[in-house]
């Protein structure tokens, strides 16, 4: 799909900031790493792909603001448009040499993300999506959610929290409720790659608390333009202020939104 101009931006960034990373990924012993919290780490790597994202995507359009995982926030000239981006989505993966890790970049106006683009280097898997526009997977895939619509035909994803992070208790709960409804629960460490494999139609749905706004932002614009739907635990809770996310295909959403959520 030929898309605008800042999509285009978006995606020449991507690309250049994963040149670095996958250089770094084939040398994954020799990486410096250093502890921000635990079972938390960044890695060089992390830091300098944010610099490259934050050049190239300020550079081409230096009024915007910018929301970044490494580097925090800073206001734009412009103050309706922002870049919210994850250099590295699934550190942990990569760090321990698994080729599943993502670059995540969205575009927000007036609020509302209106592009994101969520690259897979390792796989060469560029998913991407404008509002309005549909969904896309490298250049010419239109990209659907599944049409699964019994519970028990479908594989779901989220994130198992780690080192004593207080949203284990729930989520074991969580597990507890859908794995005899299910035919699977994938938890493969990459928010933006479990939401663009909900927009390709790889999983039915995916859930997961305490995140942030740079790892929801791209995915849950792809999964919405590729027919899907997206809420956060509370429906009328904003999915990148609460950190939450319910993510699935139309025919199974209430089924498993009702699951989760344990109404």
């Amino acid at each position: 799909m030929a898309g605008s101009a800042n999509l285009n931006i978006m995606m020449k960034a991507a690309r250049k900031a994963a040149r670095g990373l996958v250089k770094d990924f084939g040398e994954v012993e020799n990486l410096q790493v250093s502890a921000k919290s635990a079972g938390d780490f960044v890695s060089r790597a992390d830091v300098q792909a944010e610099a490259v994202l934050k050049e190239e995507l300020l550079g081409a359009r230096p009024t915007y603001g910018w929301l970044g995982e490494e580097g925090g926030g800073q206001d734009g000239k412009d103050p309706t448009r922002r870049w919210i981006v994850d250099p590295l989505d699934g550190t942990t993966n990569f760090l321990h040499g698994m080729p599943h890790w993502a670059i995540s970049i969205a575009l927000e106006h007036k609020g509302e993300i209106v592009a994101g683009v969520v690259y897979d280097p390792a796989k060469d898997e560029m998913f991407y999506a404008e509002r309005g526009e549909g969904a896309w997977l490298n250049d010419s895939k239109r990209l659907r959610v599944s049409s699964r619509h019994r519970m028990i035909e479908s594989v779901f994803a989220t994130g198992i929290p780690f080192a004593g992070r207080p949203e284990l208790p729930t989520t074991l709960q969580d597990l507890a409720r859908i794995m005899p409804a299910c035919a699977g629960v994938r938890r493969w460490g990459s928010a933006a790659l479990d939401l663009a494999y909900v927009a390709a139609g790889r999983y039915e749905g995916y859930w997961e608390r305490g995140l942030n706004a740079w790892d929801l932002a791209a995915g849950m614009l792809i999964v919405k333009e590729a027919g899907g739907f997206v809420e956060a635990m509370d429906k009328e809770d904003s999915v990148l202020e609460s950190g939450t996310v319910l993510a699935a295909n139309e025919p199974i959403f209430d089924q498993f939104a009702k699951v989760i959520r344990n109404t």
